[in-house]
């Protein structure tokens, strides 16, 4: 097994540079591939902020990678859960965060944290506080 950079699934994610995506397509074929949760949080960052990926791309290239047969991805269940309240508008950041709480009681100052997951009941406790 090998693992995978965020410059490699930002390179499959784009398309931009057919040399490099020819070697990571090359990569995929030959190795069962490990994907780190902070891969993929750097990754949504690079397509959102540098690429002006929409969430619906991010999402659908996300998604994609959870199916993959060869990919494994750290925490599949909690990303999982993350890309689901993504999708509902939460940050990809915070929903990771939250995902990876399990029974702890998430505690934030963020009044939008998760917040659409939270109004439909999708999302575990979360206790935001004031100050």
């Amino acid at each position: 097994m090998i693992a995978f950079d965020t410059n490699l699934l930002v390179r499959a994610a784009t398309n931009d540079d057919p040399p490099q995506v020819a070697v990571v397509r090359q990569l995929l074929a030959l190795n069962a591939v490990f994907i780190p949760r902070t891969v993929l949080l750097e990754t949504e960052w690079v397509l959102r902020a540098g690429y002006r990926k929409t969430r619906e791309q991010i999402s659908r290239f996300f998604a994609e990678l959870l199916e993959t047969d060869n990919t494994v991805i750290e925490n599949h269940d909690a990303v999982a859960q993350a890309l689901d309240w993504y999708r509902l508008g939460a940050d990809f950041a915070d929903a990771l965060h939250l995902a990876a709480c399990g029974r702890a009681i998430m505690h934030t100052f963020d009044q939008g944290f998760c917040k659409a997951a939270r109004e439909q009941g999708l999302a575990p406790e979360i206790r935001v506080l004031r100050a």
